[in-house]
């Protein structure tokens, strides 16, 4: 260890006299495709391969991909996995299609909805494009409601996804390979930018075959819609073309936010996806409430989530969101809800309600976009940090919900449980061994001079 220790010694001290250290970092393209590129383009061969939970997650899921214009609908092939290469009787299902113009020219996105399983049951699944199929993914459906489960929760990816993102999202899965669950607080990419495409074919690169292989829940974010008549008197925001059919979601959301929200139950929890970008800025928001309402009345599941991309409590200064607590609040206390997950604000920070320990409402961000925190957040939340990218990791089962946040090398940055006794009551306690100290931005200007972000 000294040897090593010494070794890298001298060769920091030979970085600093070559004039390798101390260099102000150059701000960073958002997407690695240089210009006039079509890298992203589609063609015959499958890809943006992602999977998905249906409501009832032990006894379905289902699976968008993509390709150039097909000249017939596409299939999926379903079998029991085996060991054996031979995969057996296979169930097929056609899929449905739609077009999609972008930068790189005419796609064809599909979806396939998969029902009738097994719970907790191993299933291997491949999907047709021009005369070629995908690889076989493996995807095993969610257990009975009390089975141990782990998921992931990741914040804003959002920018230079396939650079800096790609990493967070790989220690995750490294550091939680039993995953079967991943959650997306919103602003997957940037968008707006004539890259959409582009960027979305860096998100599908970072998350690489965690895609395909676990069921992914995404919330939108504002940078999922777009400014139409920008700086007009009819601007107004509108979902992005990508979102609804990048995704094959459970389709049962709010009437007016079908494409957005949603909710099903995973193994013992109630996740419920919501669309704060239309609550703010679109009038939705007493829509989701009520709708809200109804999905948390019915629920038998011991633990419920919402996710939802903007923070009821900020963490940056100048932000508003007193329509989500207005509106959204009262409902998340009326029905117990036990966490929401959260991203926007490009920083971390936790706390609950005044007089509660539950929901712990909690803000993250897994992209190398991270803003300054208000002081306001800093007198009224516990943890907090700055220039960190971040993932989480939570474990239930039907007494306990375990939450961890870990840094992108995967330290111990936060962690609490929830304890649940015989009568559904539940205690909440704080974690503090292990945790590495708190984090703040060491620099005054981000790479490209701004003072509200720490980095671009």
């Amino acid at each position: 260890m000294f040897r090593g220790k010494r070794q890298w010694l001298l060769l920091a001290a030979t970085m600093v006299a070559a004039g390798a250290v101390g260099a102000a970092p150059a701000a960073e393209p958002n997407t690695q495709v240089p210009a006039g590129s079509r890298h992203y383009a589609a063609n015959g061969f499958p890809d943006r391969i992602v999977a998905s939970p249906a409501q009832d997650a032990a006894t379905g899921f289902a699976v968008a991909w993509r390709t150039s214009v097909l000249a017939a609908p596409p299939l999926l092939e379903l079998a029991l996995a085996g060991d054996s290469p031979d995969m057996g009787t296979l169930r097929q299902f056609t899929a449905s299609s739609r077009e999609l113009s972008s930068e790189n020219g005419l796609s064809q996105h599909h979806r396939a909805d998969i029902d009738g399983l097994l719970p907790d049951t191993l299933y291997a699944y491949r999907v047709q494009g021009q005369g070629t199929w995908s690889a076989w993914n493996h995807f095993r459906t969610a257990a009975a409601a009390g089975q141990p489960l782990t998921l992931l929760y990741f914040g804003d990816t959002q920018n230079k996804n396939l650079s800096h993102v790609s990493r967070v999202i790989r220690q995750g899965w490294q550091t939680a390979p039993d995953a079967r669950l991943a959650l997306f607080a919103g602003d997957l990419v940037s968008g707006g930018d004539g890259e959409d495409d582009n960027e979305w074919g860096e998100w599908f690169a970072a998350g690489g075959w965690l895609l395909p292989g676990m069921a992914v829940a995404p919330a939108t974010g504002n940078h999922e819609y777009f400014e139409e008549f920008e700086d007009t008197p009819q601007e107004r925001r509108v979902l992005g073309g990508h979102w609804p059919v990048t995704f094959a979601l459970p389709g049962n959301g709010a009437a007016a936010t079908a494409k957005t929200t949603y909710w099903f139950d995973y193994q013992g929890v109630r996740v419920v996806v919501l669309d704060g970008t239309s609550a703010l800025d679109l009038g939705t928001a007493k829509a989701q409430a009520q709708w809200l309402d109804g999905v948390l009345a019915g629920n038998q599941q011991p633990w419920s989530i919402v996710v939802v991309h903007q923070p009821l409590y900020p963490l940056r200064a100048e932000r508003d969101t007193s329509v989500l607590a207005t509106q959204i609040r009262p409902v998340l206390q009326q029905h117990h809800v036990d966490l929401v997950l959260q991203g926007h604000d490009h920083t971390y920070g936790r706390r609950a309600d005044d007089n509660a320990s539950l929901p712990q409402y909690i803000s993250s961000v897994a992209g190398p976009k991270q803003y300054r925190l208000s002081p306001q957040a800093r007198a009224t939340m516990a943890p907090v940090a700055e220039d960190t990218q971040l993932f989480q990791v939570l474990h239930l089962d039907g007494k306990q919900l375990r939450y961890e946040a870990r840094t992108a090398t995967g330290r111990l940055y936060d962690a609490f449980e929830i304890n649940r006794d015989a009568a559904g009551g539940k205690r909440f306690k704080e974690l503090h061994d292990g945790r590495i100290s708190p984090r703040s931005c060491p620099r005054p200007l981000s790479p490209k001079g701004r003072d509200d972000r720490c980095w671009e």
